[in-house]
């Protein structure tokens, strides 16, 4: 199996499965002298955790991480970083009655026409289990984004067909302190409640809904992308939509700037109260050509209904008999997915910007001779 690495300059290697004793992450490229330590990767993978809200899945792991090579006393060498978290509360043998049966919405089928077999204890490497090793590693990304000043902030904007309607807090810190106060990591008090409401009655339900996260990253300078496959844009939509469940993603106005004249749509340049060039509105989400303005950087990623439901479905088997699904016994899972993606959007966020940052040094010879570093 192929394509298990994303990244340039700033790469990684996932590895594991859902079920099996451990997964991980190789990091190649993290620059040299970077203060590193488990406790700075162990916050976001806490809330991505399985069974830590009464409204995502019960299995119960505690995404402990151990930092195996690539850091000494307290800094990175520039060597591989391997992390490791081990899978404590995995029960295989619950998915043994239906090992033969093609699931609706999941990956066996696909699986087996590649590759002949498919481990089907919890959908193994095509588990949303792997995205903890995604957000191990963007941790370490967000930690040398932050010693540049730069902030990565998403939240619920949408679940089913309840939707965040008024605009969002532009101060990173208070917008961080509402996502952090929801439940649902919904900015915006009623709305969250209202999520939490639909939530519950599709979970009553046996069903599962789907949703949209919004993501912003601040403070990012002007110039980081490179044209003409490595669009900033370009190199996001890979990492979102290599997220198990994604299905849409869209940047600045997306869809709707397909209504628009160019007029309406067209960011006007002005200087600000510094003298500096931004734009008067951001309807592009920080991007023009494919490199970024120094506006904040705004897309939106659209996930489908969690696969998993516990209403009855029809299916064939591997033979092509047909048969009636349903999940078994004590089979656990989250009846909206969308609520522990948000830190893993803010890993693979991380893990493109810094991947941009580095490959930025070789743009022009004055950034390439620079005696400035990330560290």
């Amino acid at each position: 199996m192929a394509s298990n690495s994303f990244g340039s300059l700033f790469r990684i290697t996932t590895w594991g499965e859902s079920h099996g004793p451990a997964i991980g992450v190789v990091i190649d490229g993290c620059p040299a002298g970077l203060p590193l330590s488990e406790e700075d990767i162990q916050p976001m993978l806490d809330r991505r955790a399985p069974g830590v809200s009464s409204l995502t899945t019960p299995r119960k792991e505690q995404d402990k991480v151990q930092i195996l090579s690539g850091v000494f006393e307290g800094v990175t060498t520039g060597a591989p970083i391997s992390l490791i978290i081990w899978n404590k509360d995995g029960k295989s043998g619950s998915y043994n009655p239906v090992r033969h049966l093609l699931k609706p919405g999941h990956a066996n089928f696909t699986y087996l026409a590649k590759y002949g077999v498919f481990d089907h204890r919890g959908s193994g490497r095509a588990s949303g289990r792997e995205t903890a090793c995604r957000v191990a590693a963007g941790a370490v990304a967000l930690k040398i984004l932050t010693l540049c000043s730069v902030r990565i902030i998403a939240y619920v904007k949408r679940i089913g067909e309840i939707e965040l309607s008024h605009v969002v807090e532009q101060d990173p810190e208070l917008l961080k302190a509402q996502v952090t106060a929801s439940p649902v990591s919904c900015p915006d008090p009623e709305t969250s409640g209202s999520m939490v409401s639909l939530i519950e009655t599709v979970r009553n339900e046996k069903d599962s809904v789907g949703g949209v996260i919004e993501c912003r990253a601040f403070g990012l300078p002007a110039g980081l992308g490179d044209p003409i496959y490595e669009k900033i844009e370009a190199t996001l939509a890979k990492g979102v939509l290599s997220i198990p469940a994604a299905k849409a993603v869209e940047f600045g106005a997306g869809f709707s700037s397909c209504r628009m004249r160019g007029s309406e749509h067209n960011d006007p340049f002005v200087k600000d109260s510094s003298g500096k060039i931004v734009t008067e509105t951001n309807m592009a989400g920080g991007t023009l050509g494919g490199i970024t303005t120094g506006m904040p950087l705004v897309f939106s990623a659209g996930f489908k209904p969690t696969s998993s439901i516990e209403k009855a479905q029809r299916t064939v088997d591997t033979s092509g008999e047909e048969k009636e699904f349903t999940l078994p016994e004590g089979s656990r899972h989250d009846p909206c997915i969308v609520l522990r993606a948000v830190p893993v959007i803010e890993a693979m966020t991380a893990l493109c910007l810094v991947d941009a940052l580095l490959l930025n040094r070789t743009s022009t010879v004055s950034l390439l001779s620079s005696k400035s570093s990330v560290h």
